[in-house]
């Protein structure tokens, strides 16, 4: 097998043979279409096919399974898919690093931090849940481009918490899109492929990401096995349809009793529960809402819920199955555990806290004991450092 090996990083050419398509991301396909071993008079050949050298760059434990993949790909050498695997993640405070540096320094796979891209040649770079946009400089470095993994049905949820989003609206269909991608923009570019599966009932984000996180494994190893074809045969992203997947932040994980539902709740609760505990106020003291669960209807027909009025926020300690009932704005829903100053069951929590509330105001309403919106201040918004274009 002829293998042609040198990357080309050099001026694009102004012109080109049959099919040569002005836009720099087909740079690889126009030298194909010309004749084989065609160079651009730099004296660089791009290859036809397959082993390919890949530079991945990604976080969080959804990119790991992409590196996996692409791990027992090079690893497998009957297929000839991946000849050459390095990577790049982003600094952590954890010594340790965040999930893709440690399955890389486990699997002892070069290793660089952002904006250290190290200065090997390459065919193709992919990108998983990275958040960070790259130079245009950077994407010309490699002649097919450079392909993103990204956990949506695009255009449905652009942006970095495609998973989060799609529990938080109650979608029913969930999806990973393989896309090249575009400079200057987030989850614009092509379509290479798209595959689509239907959300569990009550599936968290967590639970989410692991199916996506094997379906786009597998869609991406499938798009390297004929890569030119795949860049041939993309699709651009229809103009209707999209959405934004914007970052959540503490603010998110505030519940709204007056305005959301016990539904509305829940999905918050299965979106965010597991990175940010939802949070309340009661009594000018910040409660963490660890563990909720859905409130059975005999426990509703309860006359101690249905004899008085009822507001959002009130909070009522339900003694036969030892959780909180909290009224939100159209049900109740039920939490067993919290966190003050430390981790407290309901009973903890009302014997603490609730009981010696209504011993000290005896003469008080009920519905007086209630949580409240947490209301967070405005994070306040960093200066922008000036950044350098990567060479």
């Amino acid at each position: 097998m002829r293998v042609l090996v040198r990357c080309c990083c050099g001026p694009l050419p102004v012109g080109g043979g049959a099919g040569w398509r002005p836009d720099p991301r087909w740079r690889a396909l126009a030298r194909l279409s010309a004749a084989p071993g065609w160079e651009d008079g730099q004296g660089a050949c791009v290859r036809e096919k397959p082993p390919w050298r890949v530079l991945f760059f990604g976080t969080d434990q959804f990119a790991r399974e992409t590196l996996r993949a692409l791990h027992a790909a090079r690893e497998n050498k009957e297929e000839e898919l991946i000849e050459k695997l390095e990577v790049v993640t982003v600094p952590s405070p954890s010594p340790k690093g965040l999930p893709v540096k440690q399955y890389a320094v486990q699997s002892q796979l070069p290793v660089y931090e952002w904006p250290d891209v190290g200065s090997g040649e390459y065919d193709v770079g992919v990108v998983a849940s990275f958040g960070r946009l790259l130079s245009e400089a950077l994407i010309l470095k490699f002649p097919y481009g450079i392909l993103n993994v990204h956990p949506s049905c695009l255009p449905r949820w652009r942006g970095p918490a495609p998973i989060i989003h799609t529990i938080l609206h109650g979608d029913t269909v969930a999806g990973v899109t393989i896309m090249q991608i575009k400079p200057k923009r987030f989850d614009v570019g092509p379509i290479l492929k798209q595959e689509t599966v239907p959300v569990p009932p009550r599936s968290t984000s967590k639970e989410l990401e692991a199916v996506l996180s094997r379906l786009g494994a597998n869609m991406l190893i499938s798009v390297l096995k004929n890569l030119p074809e795949s860049l041939n045969n993309g699709r651009q992203q229809p103009a209707e349809g999209v959405t934004h997947a914007p970052k959540i932040s503490a603010a998110t994980s505030c519940i709204k009793w007056e305005e959301q539902t016990s539904e509305q709740i829940f999905r918050l609760y299965r979106a965010v529960g597991n990175i940010i505990p939802l949070q309340t106020l009661w009594m000018d003291n910040t409660v963490k809402l660890l563990d909720l669960v859905e409130v059975d209807s005999s426990i509703l027909s309860d006359s101690k819920l249905t004899g008085q009025a009822v507001i959002p926020g009130l909070v009522i300690y339900h003694k036969q199955s030892q959780i909180l009932l909290v009224c939100c704005k159209d049900d109740w829903i039920g939490v067993r555990s919290v966190m003050l100053k430390k981790t407290l069951t309901a009973t903890d929590f009302y014997n603490g806290y609730l009981h010696p509330w209504y011993q000290k105001n005896s003469q008080a309403q009920p519905n007086q004991c209630r949580f409240q919106t947490l209301r967070l201040p405005p994070k306040k918004k960093k200066q922008k450092k000036k950044i350098v274009a990567m060479q």
